[in-house]
């Protein structure tokens, strides 16, 4: 099921971590409904988003299509982030053009997901977003695993490299 976004006085995940970006909001981008797994957001190509081609500048787009993804990953109540993404642009957005968005998950397994996003003005496929999502570990340790095992391999790194000493380090 599909919820419109309401002014309940409870926040789903979605909708808190949808309220707390700045960047997504600031350009004028609308959740306009969400669901376990699915959302929808609406953004207007304005001039400041166009290039010197007078077309929809392509990382638009993506921010576009990457909100719609990060809003139905976090659906599931986790934070979540992007492991990665890719992205093709079908056809040109103009100026003054209403694009919306729509994600669905296509796959959950372990901490992973998989998702999908089709960004559309009207019926017509402007581009095809596809994320990979990662979930972050309540506890800190993806954090502190990643600096301790980063700093441990710079030291090892130094002290075996030949012809270095402790100053050139």
């Amino acid at each position: 099921m599909v919820d419109t976004v309401s002014q309940a006085t409870e926040q789903t995940p979605t909708e808190a971590m949808f309220s707390a970006d700045e960047a997504s909001r600031g350009l004028g981008i609308e959740l306009v409904e969400h669901g376990e797994g699915t959302a929808l957001v609406r953004m207007t190509v304005t001039p400041a988003m166009v290039n010197g081609h007078r077309i929809a500048h392509g990382g638009f787009l993506f921010l576009l299509a990457d909100t719609a993804f990060a809003c139905a990953c976090n659906s599931h109540g986790p934070v979540t982030v992007a492991a990665g993404a890719d992205i093709v642009f079908v056809a040109p957005a103009r100026e003054g053009d209403v694009l919306v968005a729509r994600a669905e998950e296509r796959v959950r397994y372990g901490r992973s997901g998989i998702y999908d996003v089709s960004v559309r003005r009207g019926d017509e496929v402007v581009a095809e977003f596809r994320g990979r999502s990662r979930s972050v570990r309540d506890d800190g340790r993806d954090r502190s695993a990643r600096d301790d095992a980063g700093r441990d391999a710079r030291q090892d790194t130094a002290r075996e490299t030949p012809g270095t000493t402790k100053e050139s380090r």
